[in-house]
């Protein structure tokens, strides 16, 4: 366990940010996306937390769950703290409809797992 937080935990809130998303885009359109600095930067938010609960998951876990990309997560995490002039707000929307299902779904399964 890194941290006061053990995997269980991280995972939960990994979830839960996955879940905040959901609730900020429901039933919103690209075009609404883009012309809302408050929605693209909350799911810009519940990103980077989605990446630092992923990244404090110990190695053990991270072995065992090897369909999580895990990397990529915490690899995304990097360059939307580090990079924030250069997000493409495209890339975030892609990532929130086409990737967010999947890790919410395998992570809800480590969860039953764990």
């Amino acid at each position: 366990m890194k941290g006061r937080f053990g995997n269980k935990q991280r995972i939960e809130h990994a979830i839960d940010a996955i879940g905040e998303i959901e609730n900020y885009v429901a039933e919103q359109t690209f075009d609404l996306f883009l012309s809302n600095s408050m929605m693209r930067f909350a799911c810009i938010k519940q990103l980077e937390i989605i990446g630092e609960a992923c990244n404090h998951v110990d190695t053990e876990t991270i072995a065992k769950y090897p369909e999580v990309e895990w990397r990529k997560i915490v690899g995304l995490r990097n360059l939307l703290i580090h990079e924030y002039f250069g997000v493409d707000a495209a890339l975030v929307w892609d990532i929130v409809h086409n990737n967010l299902p999947d890790l919410k779904a395998q992570l809800s399964s480590i969860l039953e797992d764990i």
